[in-house]
Formats: structure tokens, sequence, C-alpha cells
């Protein structure tokens, strides 16, 4: 399972890290305990993909002249913190899995973490000849084995501006079949500069931000030894809205702009194919679709940026501070 996050958390456009670990291997106890830890695996990395992907919806708090016209080229670096590398896994939850040790919980790798050493874990599973059975297994590690901090992302965007001070916004990634990996990525938006339907007495410019980002992205993946089967994949949608006050300078080259805004989503990942669970000779059952995770996002966020225009040419960066820190960085060519 840790290729097939690490391919989704890199939007499978800068590498996929290569893996052994299969989270579905937890089948073998059952589906409620492998859709517990699952759930608890993937959190981290589908909040860290929805901050990631609504970053550098804008780049400046004034709007350009009516029927202005600007494409940019957007690269985003959104930070890991120790905090999302690990979660605590209550054994409590689960009906059929236990610590080799009887320990109640322990702190293991999330997506975005490393286990070092191994975690192993006691399944239980019924047998229909020898009844109760016990197999360990090794939880799956994370991105962390590649010491990997960081969850890039890119974008094309446009924006048009029919009206004074509206700004229509477009973002995209082209879908991408890379391998067994398939990603892409679109958006839309709506700025509106307030300050324009009032005197500037100020060189001070408040706009206001509304912006929706889709991402879906999927992964067939071999199968593991303890699951065999037949098109075993996860497919993933991410579905966000980024609400944005910005508060901006109005100058002629250089300015600088900051925002307050708040993020709220949801993200779905489907399970999906045939999973033979088998150990040993006797034992075998075959499971097919055996779940979806469900997470709902949300957070507050703050941006801090700076704006550079040259004639048609600009360049801007900023920092956005929330659940997930971020760097962006855009070129922008306005006409």
């Amino acid at each position: 399972m840790k290729h097939v996050f690490s391919s989704l958390v890199f939007f499978g456009i800068t590498y996929c890290a290569v893996a052994q670990d299969n989270a579905n291997d937890l089948l073998v106890a059952g589906i409620h305990d492998a859709q517990t830890f699952t759930g608890d695996y993937l959190t981290p990395a589908t909040e860290g993909i929805a901050y990631g992907i609504n970053s550098g919806w804008f780049n400046n708090a004034k709007a350009p002249h009516r029927f202005a016209f600007e494409i940019s080229i957007i690269g985003n670096t959104t930070f890991i913190s120790d905090a999302k590398k690990k979660f605590e896994m209550n054994i409590s939850d689960y009906e059929n899995i236990r610590f080799p040790d009887n320990s109640p919980s322990r702190t293991v790798a999330s997506a975005l973490g490393h286990n070092d050493p191994d975690v192993t874990v006691i399944a239980t599973y019924e047998d229909p000849i020898f009844g109760s059975q016990e197999v360990e297994l090794t939880l799956p590690t994370g991105i962390g084995s590649e010491n990997v901090n960081i969850i890039p992302s890119a974008f094309l965007q446009a924006s048009f501006s029919p009206f004074k001070g509206t700004q229509v916004k477009a973002r995209y990634f082209p879908k991408v079949n890379s391998g067994d990996v398939k990603v892409g990525l679109y958006g839309f938006g709506l700025q509106q500069e307030f300050t324009t339907f009032i005197p500037k007495v100020l060189p001070i410019a408040v706009s206001g931000l509304v912006a929706y980002t889709h991402l879906d992205a999927g992964y067939d993946f071999t199968d593991s030894n303890l699951v065999e089967g037949e098109n075993q994949r996860i497919d993933t949608d991410v579905n966000t809205l980024l609400f944005q006050l910005i508060v901006g300078t109005r100058l002629k080259i250089i300015n600088v702009y900051g925002g307050l805004g708040y993020i709220s989503g949801k993200s779905t990942s489907d399970i999906l194919g045939t999973y033979v669970v088998t150990n040993g000779i006797l034992f075998s059952e075959a499971i097919t679709d055996p779940f979806s995770v469900k997470q709902d996002i949300s957070g507050l966020r703050g941006t801090l940026g700076a704006n550079l225009k040259l004639g048609f040419f600009g360049l801007n960066a900023d920092y956005n501070i929330g659940e997930f820190n971020s760097a962006s960085v855009g070129i922008n060519f306005s006409f």
C-alpha cells in the first residue's frame, strides 16, 4: 500500500516510491479491521493532498483591467510535519488484531511516515476446519522510508477578467497514465476585488476568492503473498472548496499580499477488485470490492506572499500556514 499512496501523494508526476508492503494483507483479519487501519493510515496523506491542490489560486489582491488574460505555471511544495507521519493504533478499535506483546496501543507509521524497526501485529481468522487461527503480519510503512518530507505538485492556471474587478479562473493538470498510475486534476475559481466599488483613497486592495478543485487518481497494484486476486486497484477522488479573503497593496511593480482562507472537502478511496484471502492450504475466501474509505477535510489557512510584475511578465511567491504548511511559486504571463 505504501507504493499506492506514494503514487497518489506525488500525483504520479514526480516519482513513485518502490515498496513491498501492502495494507490489504490485513484483509485476512476481516474487512472491518482492514478498513479501520487503512482509514487511519491514509488520512494524513489525503489531508496533505487537499492542502497542496489548494495552493497558488491567487497571486495578488488587486484585479487586472477588464478583459485581461493571464496564464500561470504554478509549482507547490507541501511540507510534511513529524505529527503527520504517524498515528496511534488503538487495539480497542479492532476486532481481530492485537500486538504481539498485547499492548493496548502503539504509534505506527502513516502513509507519510516510516516504521523503523518494522511493526508487526497478530491477526486472528476462522479456518473452516481448524477453527480460530493466528498469523503474524508486518504493518506497511510509508514514504518516510525514502526520506521524503514534502508533497510536490504543479498546475497550469488561467484567468480572465470579464468585468471590472472580477477574475474567472481555471486550473488543470492533464490526466496522466504512467504504468499502473493514473492521475488528473482540474479546478475553477472566482475572485472579486471589493475595493473596485469604492474610491481609491489608499493603495490597498481587498478581494474574496471561492475556488473548487477536483483530483482523481488510481493505481493498479500486484498481488501480495497473502492476498491474491484480479483487477486489484485503488481509486481516489478528492473534492475541495476554498474560501479566501485577500488583502494586498496596489502598486505598479511590486506588491505584497496576505490572506485568511478556509478549506473544506471530502475524499473517497475505493479498494476495488477481487481478493482471495489465503493462509496455508485449506483456508481461502474471495472478497470483491471490499471497502471504501471516506474522509472529511477542513481547516484554516493563512497566506503571505509577494508579486513582481515587469510588463507582461510576472513572478510571485507565497507561503501558507495551516494543518500542512506549503510554499508556492508562480510564473505569470499577462495580456
